[in-house]
């Protein structure tokens, strides 16, 4: 097959290499999918950056998410998922392999079935985004007539989040980085949109809130540890799945401690298998155009990969990058 790897930590263009790799064969309770379309996550980038897991294992094949048709199944699988069309979440978490290639092997229950009215470009947009966004909403439970704040809410998760919080029946607030953006939002769903570059932002959350808030998704932890508990009710949740700009983020304790703050840092690979099962199977019926919009910033052919992969670095893709592996699946 032909695949993209890497086997040192570096930049795109100095480490992925491109070739050819010996087609993967499913084991227990594995399939294999012929993708169609690979999608590529911050965490992808960061990952291959750094080379986290180069000492696990390598060479390692980039991208968790995607989308293609099972074409082969492991031992104690039903042969009855062969050709079906599947949305992918984490294939190359603790393992060796991604999307980044014709084909991937990953356990059965990451490889989550379409709906039929769900393309499989479409559902090579969720993955990571929309079960962090599934989460991170609903960990502490029922939402609807609760009032969420999202920060961030155009961005691969923020968007899912504004989108999953009116399906849940919140009313959803969010925060975008432009006027733009918050139209955006709006059009997602979103009741208030609010430039978060404008001044007295906490005091415009509160206006729009009508008082504080039930719960927030936090997109940039460090950056808001003072505002965040101004604008919570006591004993809210805010659960947050990212602090690039701060990662080491100071906290003040008193004042989150005086609101009853409940804080869930969390990363959707460490949920315990029950948690992470459920969350896949309660969004993949949701996936359906008709429920949600799934934004695809930039599409890339499988030869522009390593393009792909700086781009999402350089954070210049708004939405999904997806790189087209093999289209003519979509028809079959």
């Amino acid at each position: 097959m032909r695949a993209y790897w890497y086997d040192r930590a570096g930049p795109a263009a100095d480490v992925l290499q491109f070739g050819e790799l010996p087609d993967p064969e499913p084991g227990p309770g594995e399939v294999r999918v012929r993708i169609a379309y690979s999608a590529i996550n911050p965490t992808d980038v960061k990952r291959r950056a750094t080379g986290r897991e180069l000492a696990r294992f390598s060479p390692i094949i980039p991208n968790n998410d995607g989308s293609g048709v099972i074409d082969k199944v492991g031992e104690g699988v039903n042969n009855a998922r062969i050709g079906q069309k599947v949305w992918i979440f984490g294939a190359q978490h603790g393992r060796p392999q991604g999307t980044a290639a014709e084909y991937v092997v990953l356990p059965t229950r990451q490889a989550i079935s379409l709906a039929g009215d769900v393309s499989l470009s479409q559902g090579a947009c969720a993955g990571v985004p929309v079960v962090t966004a599934y989460h991170a909403l609903f960990c502490d439970g029922d939402i609807s007539r609760k009032t969420v704040l999202v920060t961030g809410g155009t961005g691969r998760v923020g968007a899912y989040a504004v989108q999953l919080g009116v399906w849940g029946g919140a009313r959803v607030i969010t925060t975008c980085g432009s006027e733009e953006h918050c139209a955006e939002a709006r059009d997602l769903g979103a009741a208030v949109a609010l430039n978060y570059k404008e001044p007295d932002l906490k005091e415009r959350i509160l206006e729009a809130a009508g008082g504080p808030v039930d719960r927030i998704v936090e997109v940039a932890f460090g950056s808001n540890t003072d505002l965040l508990p101004d604008i919570l009710k006591p004993n809210g949740t805010v659960a947050t799945y990212a602090s690039d700009a701060v990662p080491e983020p100071v906290i003040p304790f008193n004042k989150w401690m005086g609101g009853n703050v409940n804080i869930r840092m969390f990363t959707i690979y460490q949920l315990d298998r029950l948690t992470q099962d459920d969350v896949l199977q309660t969004v993949s019926p949701l996936m359906s155009p008709d429920t949600l919009v799934h934004r695809i910033g930039e599409r890339f052919q499988f030869d522009d990969m390593v393009k792909a992969h700086e781009a999402v670095e350089a954070g210049d893709v708004h939405g999904v990058a997806q790189v087209v592996v093999a289209k003519n699946l979509e028809h079959q």
